[in-house]
C-alpha cells in the first residue's frame, strides 16, 4: 500500500487525525499534485487552525507553484497562528520567507 492509500486509510478511520491529514497533504505536495495539497491543507488549518507547520507548508507549496499572493496570505496566518501558540522558530521561518516573497514582489 503506498503512502496516499495508507494514509487516506488512517483518515477515513479518523477524519480529525491531524498529523495523518498533514502527512497526505505533505504527500500530495512532494508527489506535485498542488490542488490536492492544497485542499488536504486547507482542510487540517479548517480543523486544526493552530497546526502551524500546515500554514508554512501550505505556503511553500503555493510559492512553488508560483502562486506568491496566496502563499503570503498563508505566512500571514500562520505568523498569527505561532505567535497564539507561543512557537517562535516557526514565527520566524514565516517571517523569513515572507520578507523574500515581499522582496520578490
Amino acid at each position: 500500500m503506498d503512502k496516499i492509500a495508507m494514509l487516506s486509510e488512517i483518515l477515513t478511520q479518523n477524519p480529525k487525525d491531524a498529523f495523518a491529514r498533514y502527512g497526505l497533504a505533505m504527500e500530495y505536495a512532494g508527489r506535485g499534485a498542488t490542488d490536492e495539497a492544497l485542499a488536504e491543507f486547507d482542510r487540517l488549518l479548517q480543523e486544526h487552525p493552530d497546526y502551524t507547520a500546515g500554514y508554512f507548508m501550505a505556503a511553500q507549496t503555493l510559492a512553488k507553484a508560483g502562486r506568491n499572493g496566496e502563499a503570503k496570505g498563508r505566512l500571514t496566518d500562520g505568523i498569527a497562528s505561532a505567535r497564539r501558540t507561543g512557537n517562535g522558530h516557526a514565527q520566524s521561518e514565516m517571517q523569513a520567507m515572507l520578507d523574500e516573497l515581499e522582496l520578490a514582489d
